[in-house]
C-alpha cells in the first residue's frame, strides 16, 4: 500500500511538480500561493504541465496499443458479433480511442457504412469520448482510483445500454441514405513494424495535443477562477448537496459546452474542491465531453432527427441516473 501511494503521489500526482511550481511562484514571483493570484497561478501551471505530460505519455501508449487494431480489423472484429456482447465489444473498443465526441463521428460513419450493427456503432459513439485509459488515469490523479474506475465503469454501462436500446428499437431507418450508400472498401489490413509503430504513436501524440491544448488551457483557466476567485458558498448554493436539481443544472451547463475530457476535468477538480458533489461533478463532465453541441450538430448530418433525439434522450437521462446515484453513494467513494 504504501509503494503504491508513492507511486500514485509522485508518478500520477505529481507531487514533486506541485512543489516545484510552489517554489517558482513564491521565490520568483514573490506569490504566496494561499492567496488569490499566487494560488491560481499555482494551480495554472501545476495542473497545465501535469495535464500535458501525462496526456503526451498516455497518448503514445494509447496509439501504440491502438496501432494493432486498425478500422479494417475492427470491422472484421466486430462484424461476426451481435447483440449484448457486440455493444460490450463496441464499447470496450471506445475505450481505447483517444477522441473527442467530434472526432468519433467519423469513425462511427465508417463503421455504419460498413454494415455494423448499429446498436455496437452507438456503443461506440457513447463510450469513445467519454472514457479511455488515459482519463482513468488522469481521474486517478485528480480523484483518486475509487472515484476513476467508477466512473469508467459506468461510463462503459451507459454505453452499453444505450446502445442496446438503440438497437432494439430498430432505428436502422434513420440513418441518413447517403451513409449506408457509402462503399467500404475491404481494405487489406498490412502488419506494421516496430518503427512503424512507434511514427504512427508519436504522429498521433502531435495531432491530439493540437486538437486540445486549446481546451485544456481554457479548463484550466475556469478550474484556477473557480478555486480561487468563486466564494464556496455561491457554488453550493447554485450547485451544492442542498439544490436537489444540482445534477440537472449540471448537466445542462455541460451540453452546451465543447471540451475533450482532459480540458474538462481542471473544471471538476475545482468544483469537488468548493464542496460540489462527486455525482454532480461527473455528471458535468459527461454532459461535456459525450453530448457537447458542436458533436450533435454533426451528428445531425448522419442520423435523422428522430434517431438524434432518441440518442440525446437516452445519453442525458442516463448521465442524471448516474449523476444522482453518485452523490446518494458518495461515502463510498469518498
Amino acid at each position: 500500500m504504501n509503494i503504491f501511494t508513492w507511486l500514485n503521489d509522485q508518478i500520477l500526482k505529481m507531487s514533486w511538480l506541485s512543489e516545484l511550481v510552489r517554489l517558482l511562484v513564491e521565490k520568483v514571483f514573490r506569490l504566496p500561493i494561499n492567496e488569490k493570484l499566487g494560488g491560481s497561478i499555482h494551480f495554472f501551471m501545476y495542473d497545465t504541465i501535469k495535464i500535458f505530460i501525462l496526456l503526451s505519455v498516455l497518448i503514445f501508449i494509447i496509439s501504440y496499443i491502438q496501432s494493432y487494431f486498425p478500422p479494417e480489423r475492427t470491422k472484421k472484429i466486430l462484424g461476426g458479433i451481435k447483440g449484448i456482447k457486440g455493444n460490450i465489444l463496441g464499447a470496450l473498443l471506445g475505450t481505447i480511442t483517444p477522441f473527442c465526441s467530434c472526432s468519433s463521428i467519423p469513425i462511427f460513419i465508417g463503421f455504419t457504412s460498413a454494415g455494423l450493427p448499429l446498436g455496437i456503432t452507438f456503443s461506440f459513439l457513447i463510450s469513445s469520448p467519454l472514457v479511455d485509459i488515459g482519463s482513468l488515469l488522469i481521474l486517478m490523479s485528480f480523484f483518486g482510483a475509487k472515484i476513476a474506475i467508477a466512473y469508467v465503469v459506468v461510463g462503459i454501462i451507459l454505453a452499453v445500454v444505450g446502445g442496446t436500446i438503440i438497437d432494439k428499437l430498430k432505428m436502422e431507418k434513420y440513418i441518413e441514405g447517403y451513409v449506408l450508400e457509402m462503399q467500404s472498401p475491404d481494405v487489406d489490413f498490412i502488419e506494421m513494424t516496430r518503427e512503424e509503430r512507434i511514427s504512427y504513436s508519436k504522429s498521433q501524440v502531435r495531432d491530439i495535443v493540437n486538437k486540445v491544448w486549446i481546451y485544456v488551457l481554457i479548463g484550466v483557466g475556469i478550474g484556477a477562477a473557480i478555486h480561487n476567485w468563486i466564494p464556496q458558498s455561491i457554488i453550493e448554493k447554485i450547485i451544492g448537496d442542498n439544490n436537489p436539481f444540482a445534477v440537472l443544472l449540471a448537466t445542462a451547463v455541460g451540453i452546451p459546452m465543447y471540451a475533450d475530457i482532459f480540458g474538462t476535468i481542471p473544471i471538476a477538480e475545482a468544483l469537488f474542491g468548493k464542496g460540489v458533489g462527486i455525482g454532480t461533478v461527473l455528471s458535468f463532465m459527461m454532459a461535456v465531453t459525450a453530448l457537447s453541441l458542436p458533436s450533435i450538430i454533426m451528428l445531425s448530418k448522419v442520423v435523422k432527427p428522430k434517431l438524434l433525439t432518441i440518442f440525446v434522450a437516452i445519453v442525458s437521462i442516463g448521465i442524471v441516473i448516474i449523476g444522482y446515484l453518485f452523490n446518494v453513494f458518495s461515502y463510498i467513494f469518498i
